[in-house]
């Protein structure tokens, strides 16, 4: 076995656990198949560092790069979802992409994985609904590691729950997560300001920037595709480019009165060095110490605790500092466990 054959079967059984057999199954014919015999597959074994997703994701790189010819055309997508191909077929498929756009997959390899999961926004309404009937104050958001902003629109979609529905009207896209537990109370939400912030950030009006955020949804999962183009189409505030946490304490230095700041981040936390992760948590608390009832503070994790299943839902408030267990759920948003008081 080798470092690279052991990434590829280590995505393969992430793919599998998150509801994409297809990616599963192409994860392991790489981590089988996959030889250094051409320049693009000696630089994949010659790969430095940690080559899961822990660290460098060297296998989403390279799927999420055949996803994008596939996307634009290429003739492998004949042996793509929804066609139904055996494994020596799809093998056979992916390995003459990878030796006929050798260019094009190289420089998709240059940059890391991003995605900007809008079904996590499931969530994101749940809280906003629940903080809305607390506090009746008008938001302002701060997304740490916002990517191309889509989930900073998550008051303009719909939540529904059996019969119960939470936004607006026109939404348009509608989340329906497999949910447990009692629904959020229902309040009306309202957004005084929106801002979100990204290292790299997604400029969906670029067709380049655009290709790669859709390369990385899973071609078996065409219920994603749809939801990320429905929330690319809403227009999504454009993140400002800058570190995290330097970002935050300008955010945080701006009086908020009358207005609840909910700052929150999805499966991003644990990209922050740990001395961005103290510093932050420390700008927090020490903006919570300031807030009042007129200009209460809120900060929402949807992040891996590595308990599992899924990801934690924590949410703490200021004043008071109070910390509330919201429940659990899918790191994809196809589920929550919802625990909320």
């Amino acid at each position: 076995m080798t470092a690279l054959g052991d990434a590829f079967r280590a995505q393969a059984q992430a793919c599998d656990s998150l509801g994409s057999p297809f990616m599963a199954r192409l994860c392991t014919l790489l981590a089988e198949r996959l030889a250094p015999d051409s320049p693009l597959t000696r630089r994949l074994f010659a790969w430095q560092g940690d080559l899961t997703p822990r660290g460098e994701s060297v296998p989403l790189r390279l799927a999420g790069a055949l996803h994008a010819l596939v996307l634009q055309g290429d003739p492998l997508a004949e042996a793509y979802p929804p066609h139904q191909v055996d494994d020596a077929t799809l093998w056979a498929a992916a390995a003459g992409a990878m030796a006929r756009r050798q260019a094009f997959i190289d420089r998709f390899l240059d940059s890391p994985p991003q995605t900007n999961e809008v079904r996590r926004s499931a969530a994101l309404i749940a809280t906003g609904q629940w903080l809305a009937a607390r506090h009746g104050l008008p938001f302002t958001f701060s997304e740490l590691g916002a990517s191309a902003g889509l989930n900073l629109n998550w008051d303009r979609f719909a939540l529904a729950l059996g019969a119960q529905r939470f936004g607006p009207a026109e939404a348009p896209l509608i989340l329906r997560p497999d949910w447990q537990g009692a629904p959020p109370p229902a309040a009306r939400v309202t957004v005084a300001d929106r801002a979100g912030v990204d290292l790299n950030p997604i400029d969906a009006r670029d067709p380049a920037q655009r290709l790669r955020l859709l390369a990385y949804l899973w071609a078996d999962q065409p219920e994603r595709l749809a939801l990320t183009e429905a929330a690319l189409a809403a227009g999504p505030p454009l993140p400002e480019q800058a570190d995290a946490i330097d970002w935050l304490q300008t955010r945080l230095a701006t009086p908020r009165a009358g207005q609840l700041h909910l700052i929150w981040s999805t499966i991003a936390w644990q990209y922050i060095p740990e001395a961005g992760q103290k510093r932050g948590t420390a700008l927090i608390e020490a903006a919570g110490q300031q807030a009042t009832r007129n200009a209460p503070l809120a900060w929402f994790h949807y992040e891996n605790d590595g308990q599992g299943p899924g990801a934690a839902l924590t949410l703490r408030l200021w004043p008071g500092d109070l910390t509330v267990d919201l429940g659990r759920a899918d790191f994809h948003g196809r589920w929550i466990d919802w625990r909320a008081p």
